[in-house]
């Protein structure tokens, strides 16, 4: 070992040959290299008041390597200069200037400091609760005096408050900035985690997921996640894009949400560090959280990226490691050669404590690569390196700021910035520069639109403000004992450990612990209202929340709900009608031993006995209503492809109607329907009950009956058993055993000869005018009993049932997807749900089926609602609808994908799909998945609402729509969007008849459509060269345009 001792004890080189050296930091070991490193500590690097040194929590790095930022309990952000670090031996270095510049405008001690990644800004977090944003005045001169009443050197630089961020409750304990600084994070000790605008440094979103104190802060390189670490024992990783510069709150609703939840390294961990900074790989592969446990022993912990899971441990400190930091470079393990690719990269990271060791690792060794104890007389708070990797900066609650510099093979041979870059396309990264507007009509369309923005959430009434209790907007969701001595190794979880110990997927609530005292009292330790229970599924796009399934998956009826469609048939069995099919593939599959299909389950079509609901313990069948005998099921069902279950004959069948002609609330239970007390309504009430009274003897004829008040109005038979009754204020309907379909006014008299269908009818409901039945064999009808027209022919659900993809079997059908609800709404639209979670309906213009929703949006997409509480497009009306007279199809989408959120939740599928996605955001060529799945999502339900007509909720969906390509940076999808709207330009009067229809689409004026869309992307700088000429087409610029000039 060569020492060299120079300028007062500050520089320190050492040679490592063999396994230890030593020096006044302690022991240095170097089992895997021969290195040459250089310890410089300068006298005048530290944070001093009174003559005496003060602790330094954060230190950092500017991007461009020239200055160095450190914060400490003398309140003061100090920027030094590291050229002068490096020269500190040297003699001809001692003009350069030192301490750049000393802010002392945090009123508390400063425990975070970090340079944004366009160097243009510098943030600090201290204990007054307040972030604030510092920028260089580039226009100042350098001081030639001291500060009045301070002993310092004149400030070479000049450095002002940008901004002040106010939002904490308690210390800000960390700080962060996205890869391309559009975003800054920051956290604190009330538990919170708040995302600034990196631009505009406006509040976008207040997140509360945590249950303590947030001590750690990272974020991913290729600027999709950050992640946060928590004295709750957990890191949080969140899912984000990059804002656009002048992005609001209200963009940012659905933007920031959590995509997992780790807590298997941190089940033990000691809640005695101050801090717990992590820390992301250059490569972008990895989390190195600090804090970890592995058994009795501290360690850190690295995460894969993906998958989330952790597997290797990096074992050997005494103490808790506080702190980590990846080096910003990635390291070849050989000595590069032009034209030759570089071996396998590695990368390095630097770890360190309250054990005051400093421990030096890289991927390719299972030992670390330099060890150096006692580094500092107290517990080390952070680390940072220089942009190159060749320096590391490491400062302690000491006072002390030491500067570490490697040679070339040190740690490696450092690699091009390219490196990076390369290997982080995988993970889709990429970086968007900022855009200045091209003109005055540019920035009046973004001053519009900012304008329109806040009319916009003004007449919500402060739903989604963030002020006052900010709750609108956010998003809710031991000590360490000693060891006998440190041991350095990277361990790995052996197989059967992970066997035994996989990654939590089941979160259980918070217990409270009962402990016995000496005289044998129990004692129940206390436990905080706030850390019991209220966890929530992870799914990708964190919308399948446990609170769906609590509510024991059902799903509203309530007629009173503005839905235009019929009322589900309140007879089926719990699981849906049962449906049987004959495939149409030819080549049957082999089965495997055991696989064989059961279908004596459900045979001869008959309905399947209704269990006892939910997890009530009930065995055996519900009480249902009295069945007089089966069905006599038609011939026609023996060669049908198809066969559903058809109904029994009941006792009584009856509907209940209100005043307005709407299905009633006071419906009959299933088990009260035998009785005439429960079929009839309550004297005090309005509402009609129509009634069709079943005899048991199979020749006596059906009274058919309708009651109000308790009197009835009128009477009629039927000459078979009714199976379905339906009606509303225009006509009642009844089915028979026989397949007829009988119907009459509201009087009484019969509107129209027995209607004969081919099979018993399973579904009959009615909406407005119109009619639908559908039969045992799969046939659906429609009719307009107004018009006496039906709009198609008969239609076959064997194509919405997959018969094309089951295979054919010639000894028995095949059972599918049964059907939980068969409607039609106010224009005749047929519309189907199934078992599956999938909803349809068909179009009489193309004369196809559509499927309007899926299980696949509810894992893929940003913009699913599983909870049903986003809020109604018709409660967005500026015209708000009467329930009795809703607009056409009104909440049938939202009604159709509740319907699929109930059916996933209920059969398990949304953890079979969730393992897929998450399979997939991990893959090369998969980087923008959930992008296009939460696009695609949004476009289908747009044609939904086309296909029904739905005017409302089209206005919705696009306006969503337009709004995300915009933030996307969609540039062609935009412009497409806005020539589609745009319709034809110049065309004279006259020139076509179908002129006006080609200008308004679902009752919407295009035009006005695409104002109200060029306000709302107006405000994306990237977008304006597109938007301004639409703009002055339509004459948006020439609104108000005096307030703009």
């Amino acid at each position: 070992m060569v020492g060299e001792i120079g300028m007062k004890g500050e520089l320190f080189c050492m040679i490592f040959g063999g396994a230890i050296a030593g020096s006044v930091f302690g022991p240095l070991i170097a089992p895997a290299i021969a290195a040459v490193m250089h310890f410089i500590r300068p006298q005048w690097l530290t944070h001093s008041a009174e003559k005496k040194a003060c602790e330094v929590y954060s230190c950092h790095v500017s991007p461009d390597g020239e200055r160095l930022a450190t914060g400490g309990l003398d309140g003061n952000v100090r920027i030094w200069s590291t050229r002068a670090v490096y020269g500190a031996a040297d003699e001809s270095a001692s003009h350069l200037p030192k301490q750049l510049c000393s802010l002392s405008h945090h009123s508390g001690a400063v425990l975070t400091v970090r340079f944004s990644g366009n160097n243009r800004y510098l943030a600090s977090g201290s204990d007054d609760k307040i972030v604030l944003v510092y920028e260089r005045d580039l226009s100042a001169a350098p001081s030639a005096r001291p500060l009045f009443g301070s002993n310092e050197a004149p400030h070479t630089e000049k450095w002002r408050t940008y901004r002040r961020l106010a939002g904490h409750d308690n210390d800000v304990q960390d700080v962060g900035w996205s890869a391309d600084s559009s975003v800054l994070v920051s956290v604190g000790l009330d538990s919170k985690v708040i995302v600034w605008s990196g631009s505009t440094f406006e509040r976008l979103k207040r997140i509360d997921v945590h249950q303590s104190h947030v001590k750690g802060l990272t974020f991913d390189p290729a600027n999709k996640y950050f992640a946060t670490a928590s004295d709750d024992r957990s890191i949080k990783i969140f899912r984000f894009n990059s804002p656009a510069a002048n992005a609001t709150a209200h963009d940012q609703q659905t933007n920031f949400t959590v995509e997992t939840s780790i807590t298997t390294p941190f089940k033990d961990s000691p809640l005695t560090t101050y801090f717990r900074r992590c820390s992301w790989s250059p490569d972008g592969s990895h989390i190195a959280a600090a804090n970890a446990v592995n058994g009795p022993v501290s360690s850190v912990a690295i995460i894969n990226r993906g998958n989330w899971d952790s597997e290797i441990n990096l074992i050997g400190h005494e103490g808790p490691v506080e702190v980590c930091a990846f080096a910003p470079r990635m390291f070849s393990k050989t000595p590069l050669t032009p034209g030759t690719p570089p071996s396998t990269p590695v990368t390095v990271i630097a770890c360190a404590g309250q054990d005051k060791a400093l421990s030096i690792w890289n991927t390719s060794n299972p030992r670390p690569l330099i060890i150096a104890q006692d580094l500092a007389t107290k517990a080390i708070s952070d680390l940072t390196w220089s942009p190159d990797g060749r320096t590391l900066f490491v400062c302690s609650l000491d006072g002390s700021i030491v500067c570490i510099c490697f040679e070339d093979g040190d740690l490696g041979f450092v690699l091009g910035l390219e490196e990076n870059e390369r290997i982080l396309q995988k993970f889709g990264a990429g970086r968007k520069g900022a855009t200045l507007p091209e003109g005055t009509e540019s920035v009046r369309l973004e001053e519009m639109a900012r304008d329109g923005e806040r009319r916009e959430v003004e007449g919500r009434m402060g739903e989604l403000m963030m002020d006052g209790n900010g709750q609108a907007g956010d998003t809710p969701m031991a000590n360490s004992g000693i060891t006998a001595g440190p041991q350095w190794q990277m361990q790995q979880v052996p197989e059967a450990e992970k066997a035994t110990n996989p990654p939590e997927q089941k979160e259980k609530p918070y217990k409270q612990k009962v402990t016995l005292t000496k005289d044998g009292k129990k004692r129940v330790a206390p436990l905080l209202v706030s850390t019991g229970g209220g966890h929530r599924s992870n799914l990708p796009n964190a919308h399948l929340l446990q609170a769906s399934a609590n509510n024991n998956s059902t799903i509203s009826n309530d007629p009173k709900t503005i839905l235009d469609l019929s009322r589900p048939y309140d007879g089926l069995p719990k699981g849906g009608m049962p449906v049987l099919i004959f495939g149409n593939k030819r080549k049957a599959p082999v089965l495997e031993e055991g696989e064989e299909e059961n279908p004596q389950q459900i045979t001869n079509g008959k309905r399947i006995a209704v269990l006892a609901g939910g997890g009530s313990g009930k065995k055996g069948p519900e009480e249902t209503p009295e069945f007089i005998r089966p069905a006599v099921i038609n011939p026609a069902s023996s060669i049908s492809q198809i066969r559903l279950g058809v109904p029994k004959v009941r006792n009584i069948v009856s509907r209940v109607v209100d005043s307005s002609g709407l299905p009633s609330s006071n419906v009959p239970s299933a088990a009260g329907g035998a009785s005439t007390a429960g079929a009839q309504a309550p004297p005090s009430s309005d509402d009609y009950t129509f009634e069709a009274r079943n005899l048991r003897n199979a020749g006596e004829p059906t009274r058919l009956t309708l009651l109000r008040h308790g009197q009835v109005l009128w009477m009629d038979f039927v000459p078979k058993a009714a199976l379905l009754v339906t009606g509303n204020s225009n006509f009642w309907s009844v089915a028979c055993e026989d397949g007829t379909v009988h119907v009459f006014t509201p009087v009484g008299r019969r509107l129209l000869n027995p209607l004969i269908l081919e099979a018993q009818p399973c579904f009959m409901e009615c909406r407005g005018w119109w009619l639908m039945c559908i039969t045992s064999i799969g046939m659906a009808y429609v009719w307009n009993l107004q018009t006496m027209k039906s709009p198609h022919p008969p239609v076959s659900l064997a194509p919405i049932l997959d018969s094309s993809n089951t295979y054919q079997k010639q000894e028995s059908p095949t059972k599918a997807e049964a059907i939980t609800e068969a409607g039609v709404n106010s224009e005749g639209t047929l519309i189907v749900s199934l078992t599956n979670g999938d909803g349809f309906a068909y179009s009489s213009d193309m004369c196809t089926w559509h499927k309007l929703t899926e299980a696949w949006w509810a894992v893929g997409s940003q913009y699913w609602d599983s909870t049903g509480t986003m809020r109604s497009a018709q409660n967005s009306s500026d015209n708000p609808t009467d329930p009795k007279s809703p607009a056409i199809s009104a909440g049938v989408i939202s009604h159709l994908e509740r319907r699929t959120t109930n059916e996933v939740l209920l059969h398990g599928r949304g953890r079979f799909l969730q393992r897929i996605v998450k399979s997939l955001l991990n893959r090369e060529g998969y980087e923008g998945f959930e992008t296009a799945v939460s696009l695609s999502h949004l476009e289908n339900r747009m044609a939904a609402a086309v296909l029904l007509n739905a005017k409302d909720d089209f206005k919705n969906y696009l306006m969503m729509y337009a709004r995300r390509i915009a933030a996307e940076g969609m540039k062609a999808k935009v412009e497409e969007l806005l020539r589609d709207m745009m319709g034809r330009i110049g065309a004279e009067e006259g020139e076509g008849a179908n002129e006006k229809e080609e200008e308004d689409i679902v009752g919407w004026n295009k035009r006005e459509l695409l104002k109200q869309i060029l306000l709302a992307i107006g405000k994306h700088r990237d977008l304006q060269r597109i938007a301004v000429p639409y703009a002055r087409l339509i004459g948006v610029m020439d609104e108000d345009e005096g307030e703009y000039v």
